[in-house]
């Protein structure tokens, strides 16, 4: 029995999937989905400096394209607090650290914090990602979303803003108020942001739906309605509607059988043209082959695949070596996590 229990505790000791996890280049920013341009990164790693400088508290933020690619499959929650362990994020006896997760691919991502927190930040972490990271992370603002979350669990967990740990108490008050007024600028957009759309989209209704006359009879035209307008539709034209990257609109003349065929780019659609067949059905995914490190260059493969006429290409880019500058080496302190923190999908 004795053997057993021995055998037990090592068993939960060591990380099972260690081997599979990423190895950290520096204990700030370890960008391996490659999403966050250098000046930006920079100024992210200039602000978890200063936490770790002024208040001792361990913060990384680590980005990856898909858990899969570290041999996991399910939520993000196992996945994050493992990878927290296997780094020791954290001072070892406080249990203090931080970690922002983000799985591009997956569309999810966690706030993981130490077990010295206890379950005192699942709460406000909730509230960062839900507030303050996800509708940025929807518009696929991922840089402003991470930018915008970090400054605000610095704040949760060590009471100042980055950038005010030693101003004065009217310069702190300054500081509120510039947010305050940018955080009322955002919201007035916020507010404003649907009546412009409202009005573009009363626009475009207008000029899409405004009678159409036929150019030899000038009789009125008439507009087909989507079951009926696949008939005059190719294949590739019914799959970009399928896909919602083009819509498209057919005027027949009942007079003479004249047809006109417009079409409708989406306004947000994740679909490029083919080369192939010029339809607007190519999706594109990124693939990281070799992360960027201070001493050598990565690699990334971006893979083109048309979903109707099925043409595949790919593509070997070079990712930039990081600049020695920005690097910020070292080790993490051994803390350890017991799940707390929040996650969040988009």
């Amino acid at each position: 029995m004795r053997i057993l229990t021995v055998i037990l505790g090592l068993l939960i000791a060591t990380p099972v999937f260690a081997q599979n996890f990423p190895e950290y280049s520096e204990v700030y920013v370890n960008d391996f989905a490659d999403i966050l341009p250098q000046e930006e990164e920079e100024a992210i790693r200039n602000d978890l400096k200063e936490l770790k400088r002024e208040r001792d508290i361990e913060f990384t933020v680590v980005t990856i394209n898909s858990m899969r690619d570290y041999s996991h499959e399910g939520p993000i929650e196992p996945f994050a607090t493992a990878l927290f362990n296997y780094w020791g994020v954290g001072n070892a006896k406080r249990n203090d650290g931080v970690m922002m997760l983000i799985a591009v691919q997956d569309r999810h991502m966690r706030i993981e914090v130490g077990s010295g927190y206890g379950t005192r930040m699942n709460g406000p972490m909730k509230e960062i990602i839900d507030d303050v990271i996800l509708p940025r992370f929807k518009r696929d603002d991922y840089v402003t979303g991470i930018d915008y979350g970090v400054d605000h669990v610095i704040h949760e967990v060590s009471g100042s803003w980055p950038g005010e740990f030693n101003s004065t108490g009217a310069e702190r008050a300054l500081g509120i108020a510039k947010r305050g007024i940018d955080a009322m600028g955002a919201w007035a957009l916020a507010l404003l942001a649907p009546f412009f759309a409202a009005g573009a989209a009363l626009v475009r209704r207008f000029q899409r739906y405004r009678p159409r006359y036929c150019p030899n009879d000038k009789s009125r035209l008439i507009l087909l309605d989507e079951l009926a307008d696949d008939a005059h539709l190719s294949a590739g034209q019914i799959t970009e509607e399928t896909l919602g990257s083009v819509d498209y609109d057919i005027w027949h003349c009942q007079e003479c059988d004249h047809v006109r065929v417009e079409n409708y780019k989406a306004f947000f659609t994740r679909y490029q043209v083919c080369r192939a067949c010029g339809h607007r059905a190519v999706e594109s995914t990124t693939t990281i082959l070799q992360s960027a490190t201070t001493s050598s260059t990565g690699r990334k493969r971006i893979d083109l695949d048309c979903q109707h006429c099925g043409d595949h290409s790919s593509a070997v880019f070079t990712i930039p070596m990081k600049s020695k500058s920005s690097s910020s080496g070292g080790s993490f302190g051994g803390g350890s996590s017991s799940g707390g923190g929040a996650s969040g999908s988009w």
